[in-house]
């Protein structure tokens, strides 16, 4: 029995002998390439390279539930040339959406469904070419029964004079907390590029103008991502919004009291001079730059609840252009057609004769702008579209984002028949 035994182990001592040459010989042959290197290790041992970047997602957190609908994926991506977001819902479908500028964060294109499960999954690669990915799956809350309303003044396709400022309004007052955030929300886009901005009028109502008039011609859209957004006190916002208009002729009415004349211009060239009457001195007519806010072919002025049985007047009114919320209107009236040019007789609107009160209607659009100047009285802020009676330094502070100066965008000239001032 020893001596069988003994015979085992020189087999067994043998074998290994020759199972170690083979080892050495395979490992020889698998070396380096050019450049020499070491050979690899073993799978998934310490010789495998790691990689220079990393990644995670921050929101929404893994796991998490009753995520509102408006959530971007947000996540923290170090040493990564490049950076990419996956969004799949329950059955493996992508969701489209857009990387922020700064590679921070990413936003669906549009609301996620409500009860619905997702899945993020952010893939980061370094400058050696090795990826990495973060993922959280995450459910979205059911649909809430608090929301708001959101709501455009402009509707799809629609032409607007130069001076026509972007109005959003909503059904609830925005907790000013709350600003901030669906500022960042709220894009504007034109073609050509202007530079421009939102400013908050109201708790209810923001507006958009850019820091010029808009260029003859724009192609504008405006979007508003609030679908399932928290505004505030358990309230979210109903759905999104997005707008896309034109922008038509740059035409510019002034009027100048001290010739009692309307010089209107279309694209930077004069086409018509127009005699009018404004306000007498006890209703002067308001000085500043005001925008065509609507338009009435055939209206009636009635301001006995306004002035009294003694003062008050109920007039049928032919090509009403308004002005202002207090009642300022460019109209025709041929009643005082005889002091047009010469003396101011209205309760404060600028009066023109049919003919031109006619010509004027079917050459203006609503967004056009009129400069009053040289009356007894300065256009109140907020008496009207009144955003272009602002400086631009002054029209920024009403931004809920700090503004920031762009560098790339150009501006035309100032219009010398057109300046902004603050109102007092």
């Amino acid at each position: 029995m020893r001596v069988r035994d003994q015979r085992n182990r020189r087999r067994a001592s043998l074998a290994a002998g020759v199972l170690a040459v083979a080892l050495a010989l395979t490992s020889a042959c698998t070396g380096g390439g050019k450049g020499g290197g070491t050979a690899p290790g073993w799978q998934g041992g310490a010789d495998q390279p790691a990689a220079k970047a990393s990644v995670t997602i921050s929101e929404p957190a893994a796991e998490a539930k009753n995520v509102p609908a408006s959530t971007a994926v947000t996540f923290a991506a170090e040493q990564a040339e490049e950076t990419s977001v996956e969004l799949t819902d329950s059955a493996g479908k992508k969701v489209k959406g857009t990387l922020a500028e700064d590679g921070r964060s990413w936003l669906p294109s549009k609301a996620l469904s409500y009860g619905e499960s997702y899945t993020a999954t952010v893939t980061a690669t370094g400058d050696d070419g090795v990826p990495v990915t973060a993922t959280s799956a995450f459910t979205v809350m059911k649909q809430p029964s608090k929301q708001v309303r959101i709501t455009s003044f402009l509707g799809d396709d629609q032409t607007v004079g130069v001076a026509m400022p972007l109005i959003v309004k909503f059904g609830r007052a925005i907790p000013e907390k709350h600003r901030a955030e669906l500022q960042r929300r709220m894009t504007v886009t034109s073609t050509p590029a202007q530079e421009g901005i939102w400013h908050w009028v109201s708790p209810t109502e923001v507006r958009y103008r850019p820091k010029e008039f808009w260029q003859a011609g724009s192609k504008v859209s405006y979007r508003v991502q609030a679908g399932g957004l928290p505004l505030g006190d358990g309230w979210y916002g109903r759905a999104d919004l997005t707008v896309d208009i034109k922008i038509g002729p740059k035409l510019v009415m002034t009027v100048d009291n001290s010739t009692k004349r309307m010089v209107v211009t279309r694209d930077g060239e004069k086409i018509k001079t127009i005699p009018v009457s404004l306000g007498k001195k006890s209703t002067p007519s308001s000085s500043g730059t005001m925008v065509v806010m609507e338009k009435l072919r055939k209206t009636v002025f009635d301001t006995y609840d306004e002035l009294g049985p003694e003062d008050g007047y109920r007039t049928k009114i032919d090509y009403a252009q308004r002005l202002t919320w207090g009642g300022e209107f460019i109209h025709a009236a041929p009643w005082s057609e005889g002091q047009q040019g010469t003396t101011n007789v209205s309760h404060g609107c600028v009066n023109v004769s049919m003919t031109n009160g006619a010509w004027l209607f079917n050459n203006t659009r609503v967004g056009d702008p009129i400069v009053v100047k040289g009356t007894e009285r300065k256009l109140q802020l907020g008496n009207g579209w009144t955003d272009w009676n602002v400086s631009w330094e002054e029209y920024v502070k009403g931004s809920a984002l700090p503004y920031e100066p762009a560098s790339d965008v150009p501006t035309e000239e100032p219009d010398p028949e057109v300046s902004t001032s603050t109102a007092p």
